[in-house]
């Protein structure tokens, strides 16, 4: 054996059951009772901590290349590590170039490749301009490349991403829908945050939670409502990014029970801030869109991620630059960035406010923290598994470890964090990736720049509503010739 975990608690359901965990060349090769009759280059000593699969973030905006002064792919990495993180999958629009073809892909991704401490997943994206001039062919190049899903946005995101207007939004499903690929859609309405946005402003207004306000619960109903219509008009595979209201959370319900092909996550800081005091205490540092929401929008999304309605769990890491995008002079709550770090701190915000105070099942939270992202995007069971087979990535918690969430001592370029002074109880304290360590609580980070690797799509697959899965290999599709066979 390359590495043996010894004395490791393992999920069985919702049971912990003690045994070794054996790994040779970056998989999971066995369990076993004894020992006593192995050699290995290494064992390692788990004294008893839980280890689950190696967990995963499936929404990170890593801002390299293009925007390297908020957040690298290496500082991006480490801190997601020192979460406990073993493979984040990156969106496509907040690097330069956006990525929206393969060459912008091949962009993206080469300048990454030495960087990542853990293993990486891409989105695809595609934009209204794709659909307005006729390129949405482009989504072929990509899905060769191996990319996960397409990413499209009902806001502005960056300049090189434009929205999508409703008619837009609507070809872009009927033509990925017949790939078998997943869309994620930032879902919120424009207009109605355009305006109120606008006239809050004009009133006056400049306290944090204004921008809640002006982006309503609403504007998310209205737009998740026009997103399941066309998914079922179109048989589209639709994903509700960052989902934020109780609302939503009805409306996805409500589409799962009558047949809609719809998923939908949710984010540390929609479980367990609100805007009201969150916002009143740290304006443009808890800033984000969607906004925060109120303690029954927590409450409504603890609830469903338990029952299956929210299916698994994503960060939004989004950093920016304090002294030029969050606090200069002239800063507003109208004028900075909306965005925050997240991949720190998503797995020990889920293991201390959901797996210890029981909102969470010890196999749910397997689940909306790594089994059913790896499902959904196609590297199940390579990743989010404990399968022999599987890659040896593993999250090692420990549950009585207690401690204060502080924004300054973070791995993140980005030194705020509106969980900031939050006390937990239960943390990552061992991240290992194909076998190797790349953090220790007592270390810190451990592994190197470019031992990451890119993990390509492997297969189409498709969550149920019973968190069972089918592979869907006879439609994988790389080319526009396949879709016509």
């Amino acid at each position: 054996m390359d590495l043996i975990l010894k004395n490791a608690n393992i999920p069985q359901g919702d049971r912990q059951v003690l045994t070794n965990i054996l790994v040779n060349e970056g998989k999971i090769v066995g369990y076993t009772n004894d020992i006593s009759f192995l050699n290995a280059k290494k064992v390692i000593d788990i004294d008893g901590k839980l280890v689950v699969p190696g967990c995963i973030d499936p929404h990170t905006h890593f801002m390299d290349p293009g925007f390297t002064h908020r957040e690298t792919f290496a500082t991006g990495s480490r801190s997601a590590a020192a979460g406990g993180l073993t493979t984040i999958i990156d969106m496509p629009c907040c690097s330069k170039p956006s990525v929206r073809d393969g060459e912008s892909f091949n962009k993206k991704i080469a300048p990454i490749r030495g960087q990542a401490y853990i293993d990486y997943c891409f989105w695809g994206g595609m934009t209204g301009e794709d659909a307005r001039e006729g390129w949405i062919d482009n989504i072929y190049p990509q899905i060769d490349q191996g990319v996960v899903a397409f990413k499209v946005y009902m806001t502005p995101s960056v300049p090189t991403f434009p929205k999508v207007s409703d008619a837009e939004m609507l070809e872009i499903f009927s033509n990925v829908a017949k790939t078998g690929l997943p869309i994620g859609v930032h879902a919120e309405n424009y207009d109605i945050c355009t305006f109120y946005s606008k006239k809050l402003e004009k009133e006056g207004r400049m306290d944090g939670p204004a921008w809640a306000e002006a982006r309503s619960s609403l504007a998310e109903k209205v737009a998740i409502e026009l997103i399941l219509s066309f998914a079922e008009a179109t048989d589209a595979r639709v994903h509700v990014v960052h989902m934020s209201t109780k609302e939503g959370v009805e409306l996805v319900k409500a589409a799962k029970k009558r047949g809609v092909k719809v998923t939908a996550e949710t984010c540390p800081h929609y479980l367990v801030l609100n805007a009201k005091d969150a916002m009143t205490e740290r304006g443009a540092y808890a800033k984000i869109a969607p906004p925060l929401r109120g303690k029954e929008d927590n409450e409504s999304h603890w609830q469903a991620l338990a029952d299956g309605t929210i299916d698994f769990v994503g960060t939004d890491h989004a950093p920016y630059e304090i002294a030029t995008e969050k606090d200069y002079p002239g800063a507003t709550i109208w004028n900075t960035f909306p965005g925050i770090p997240g991949v720190e701190t998503m797995v020990p915000i889920l293991v201390s406010e959901g797996l210890n105070k029981g909102r969470l099942s010890l196999s749910r939270f397997v689940e909306v923290t790594s089994r059913n992202a790896a499902i959904h995007y196609g590297i199940y069971p390579k990743k989010g598994s404990m399968e022999i087979g599987a890659d040896a990535d593993f999250t090692v918690i420990d549950l009585n470890k207690e401690y204060v969430i502080d924004e300054q001592k973070t791995e993140s370029m980005a030194k705020y964090n509106p969980l900031h002074g939050m006390k937990l109880k239960g943390k990552p304290v061992q991240t290992i990736v194909r076998g190797n360590i790349v953090f220790e609580e007592d270390k810190g980070i451990t592994g190197e720049a470019g031992y990451g690797e890119f993990v390509p799509r492997q297969s189409i697959q498709r969550l149920e509503r019973t968190f069972k899965y089918e592979k869907y290999n006879e439609v994988k599709v790389t080319s526009k010739e396949t879709v016509k066979q």
